[in-house]
């Protein structure tokens, strides 16, 4: 249940560093355990430290058994190389000190896989104010992303990419609403479980989209992805959802043996954070390691501006000189100081 071309198993340059977002379970820990093994410094960045420490923990034991069989493309000396950094998504305070404890540490960064999602719960607002979804799968990432590209784009590399796990249920997500896209005044009793979660991988795609616009000369490309239908612990939310049509077809695949494990799931992550073949390769998405086209209204371009325009104003408090007037250069060089008007 693989992808149709796996990813590469040679090894990595010892000095390049990942950084992947819910990299302690399912998909994305897979993804960290596999681009460590091939030799890169990876950050694992999630809630928990009990259970980031314990996903690394495993990891290392699954690394020396692979060694033992000789696993192509794996480092052989020493062991692999996987820290932990601590983020709550849900906040935008603890994003913006996850942020800034990384770039304390004085690392270069050269991949950010942004893989960490959640979905089909109940409405939840969180405390700053915006729909649970949509912050943690979209907007705290976004802002990871802002303040994070300008250290890619002195990292030294040509080949610096940022990987947006979607999801093909972005075809299915609901007309684009700007009056929607933060939730508000969401009532319980209309919240659309299915429909946001739809939206917040459409809007992951549309940011592919509209930072490529703005990073097309830079050694910084964006690629997005859908990892197909896996068996994770992203299911643990199906039974108390009210999402029935499309959490039941899951429930289906899952049941028929149809679904993918968590190693079937990463590989087209792996494929598009690694793949030499994809250096400079920019606004493509990727199914099983192949490019495929992405919803009509994703790559609408007024949409695409009315997103990035709300995200910076949701923002403002979180990014530097974007406060008073978001319109005035792009989000990028107001970081690096440069002017470019391409806002």
């Amino acid at each position: 249940m693989g992808g149709g071309t796996s990813f590469p198993r040679e090894p990595l340059d010892r000095n390049k560093v990942v950084i992947v977002t819910g990299g302690n379970t399912g998909i994305g820990y897979e993804t960290a355990k596999w681009i460590a093994m091939l030799g890169a410094k990876v950050i694992i960045a999630c809630r928990s430290e009990d259970k980031a420490l314990e996903a690394i923990k495993r990891m290392k034991e699954e690394y020396a058994t692979e060694k033992q069989k000789g696993t192509k493309g794996i480092i052989q000396d020493g062991d692999i190389d996987v820290t932990f950094m601590q983020v709550d998504l849900a906040s935008l305070q603890s994003t913006k000190k996850f942020i800034e404890n990384f770039k304390s540490s004085g690392q270069k960064l050269h991949t950010l896989v942004c893989n960490a999602g959640l979905g089909f719960l109940p409405l939840q607002m969180t405390e700053d104010g915006n729909e649970l979804v949509f912050q943690t799968n979209y907007l705290s990432q976004f802002l990871i992303c802002v303040h994070l590209i300008p250290l890619m784009e002195s990292s030294g590399s040509d080949d610096c990419r940022i990987i947006m796990v979607s999801s093909s249920v972005h075809d299915f997500a609901p007309p684009f609403d700007i009056s929607k896209v933060q939730g508000k005044d969401l009532k319980p009793s209309s919240y659309d479980e299915a429909g946001y979660y739809a939206y917040s991988k459409l809007y992951q795609v549309m940011q592919m989209y509209f930072m490529n616009k703005r990073l097309k000369d830079t050694n910084v490309s964006i690629l997005s992805i859908h990892p197909g239908v896996v068996k994770t612990e992203f299911q643990r939310n199906f039974d108390k959802s009210g999402a029935c049509c499309i959490t039941s077809i899951v429930k289906c695949f899952i049941c028929c043996g149809c679904a993918r494990n968590a190693f079937q799931g990463a590989e087209t992550e792996i494929y598009t954070a690694i793949a030499p073949e994809l250096k400079g390769i920019r606004d493509v998405y990727y199914i099983d390691c192949k490019p495929k086209t992405t919803a009509s209204q994703s790559r609408n371009t007024e949409n695409q501006e009315a997103l990035l325009k709300l995200s910076l104003e949701l923002l403002k408090d979180y990014i530097p000189d974007s406060k008073n007037n978001v319109k005035s250069s792009d989000w990028s060089s107001k970081l690096k100081k440069r002017e470019m008007n391409v806002l």
